[in-house]
Order: structure tokens, then C-alpha cells, then sequence
């Protein structure tokens, strides 16, 4: 099952778009489960300046093969300009969740 399985992260600027994401994704079946984290802290460059902004981040479990249309989702339902969406590897787990994953982003 190595590869098989994704996290996807974003973050936005308040917990109420984060649920929106969050359920979107479920909605879908691009994502088994969401969870939400916050508020946190980001630094940043944005058109030259140094940003500090409250945040909260969202992080999607995905099956592999539903990364790319997670992406686009989220990318389409963001509010920013230019979203954090980020892609990353599961290399290992519980075998029973990592199965339960995929079954419910068919």
C-alpha cells in the first residue's frame, strides 16, 4: 500500500472557510476525512513584504489516484489568490485505515 495514500494541506484565513474546504472535499469523495488545526501563525512573503496572519490549516486523507482533482477542488473553492495546496506522501499506517481511506473516496 506504499504510495497509495496522500495528505493534502491548505490553509485559510478563518475556521468557517476551513469547514467549507474541509466538507467539500468529503462532499466530493476526494478526501475520507478532513481535520482542522488552529489557529496558527504563518509567516510570508506577499509582494514584498513580510506578512504575519492568523490561519487555520486543513488536512485532507486522500487515496493517491483522487490528489489531483483534491487539488483542483480546493484551488477552485480557495479564497486566496494563490492557495498553499500541498501534496504529501504516506509511506506507512494502519492497514484497516489506509483500506477504509480509499473506500470512501470511491
Amino acid at each position: 500500500m506504499a504510495n497509495d495514500h496522500v495528505v493534502v494541506v491548505t490553509t485559510t484565513d478563518s475556521e468557517e472557510a476551513a469547514r467549507g474546504l474541509a466538507a467539500a472535499a468529503v462532499e466530493a469523495r476526494l478526501g475520507a476525512c478532513a481535520q482542522i488545526v488552529g489557529p496558527i501563525t504563518s509567516v510570508y512573503r506577499w509582494e514584498g513584504a513580510v506578512e504575519t496572519e492568523r490561519e487555520w490549516r486543513v488536512e485532507v486523507k486522500t487515496a493517491a489516484d483522487r490528489a489531483d482533482a483534491l487539488v483542483a477542488l480546493l484551488t477552485e473553492k480557495h479564497t486566496y489568490d494563490v492557495p498553499e495546496v500541498v501534496v504529501t506522501p504516506v509511506t506507512g499506517g494502519n492497514d484497516d485505515y489506509l483500506s477504509w481511506l480509499v473506500a470512501e473516496t470511491r
